[in-house]
């Protein structure tokens, strides 16, 4: 069976947007498509999101990407202020949702999925975003489709995430890791903020990453195509158990 390779990109910004533009240039070429995980407070600059809004038209897809981890949740944890959503309990994380929500519709911009700072989402998070009609949560380790339960397993592969301490190493081990999963099958996960995009070793890691993936015949895609529902689709019910799709 062939693997999905999913790519996804965080840290869009003024400062960024020029690195951002030159990845997604570098994946066209390539046929590969980005998941964008942009965060509400960020839309407040036009020329980013009228950036988003046209990565998305051209078949990117958007995950919203919390609401704003500046403002500390009322429920401290030890995961800190940048996982915002790491440990909230339901109420909390469904008043951050509505409030991301509103500044997305106010940008014009529309996200069925979600991907939590630091990739962390507490069990109230996934609560909240069933009631709020979310499609699906990417976390660290997999992507749960909130409608039919299913939980596609696959860590996500990312500069931040590895325990390497030198440039080249990390480097290597993405690589590395996508060369495997690609070679089992599966999911592909790999995720980049768009502050290493300035790091040359790092962007052409990511590259490589990409390239050997589709050496092995994984095929790019976005998150929303693991999940069965049409976009925009709001559920009405949620299974009370979770089917899971384990993935190399």
């Amino acid at each position: 069976m062939d693997a999905r390779l999913l790519v996804s990109l965080s840290g869009i910004g003024p400062r960024t947007l020029h690195r951002c533009a030159d990845l997604a240039a570098e994946l066209d070429q390539r046929k590969v498509p980005l998941s964008l995980l942009f965060a509400p407070h960020l839309a407040r600059t036009a020329a980013v999101t009228e950036w988003v809004r046209n990565r998305t038209r051209l078949g990117d897809g958007l995950l919203l990407h919390g609401y704003d981890h500046r403002i500390a949740p009322a429920h401290r944890a030890h995961f800190g202020r940048k996982a915002e959503f790491a440990a909230l309990p339901a109420h909390e994380a469904r008043l951050r949702l509505i409030a991301a929500q509103a500044a997305f519709d106010r940008a014009g911009l529309v996200a069925d999925g979600f991907a939590p700072p630091r990739w962390l989402a507490s069990r109230g998070t996934l609560e909240a975003l069933r009631g709020q009609g979310f499609r699906l949560c990417a976390d660290v380790n997999a992507i749960h489709d909130l409608q039919t339960g299913e939980v596609h397993r696959a860590r996500i592969q990312d500069f931040a995430s590895s325990s390497q301490r030198t440039e080249t190493l990390r480097a290597f081990a993405l690589v590395l890791s996508s060369a495997r999963a690609a070679r089992r099958g599966g999911l592909v996960r790999l995720g980049v903020d768009a502050i290493d995009l300035a790091r040359p070793g790092l962007r052409q890691a990511l590259l490589d990453a990409v390239d050997v993936a589709l050496e092995n015949r994984a095929f790019g895609t976005t998150y929303q195509s693991l999940t069965a529902s049409p976009r925009g689709a709001t559920r009405t019910s949620v299974p009370s158990g979770a089917r899971l799709v384990n993935n190399p």
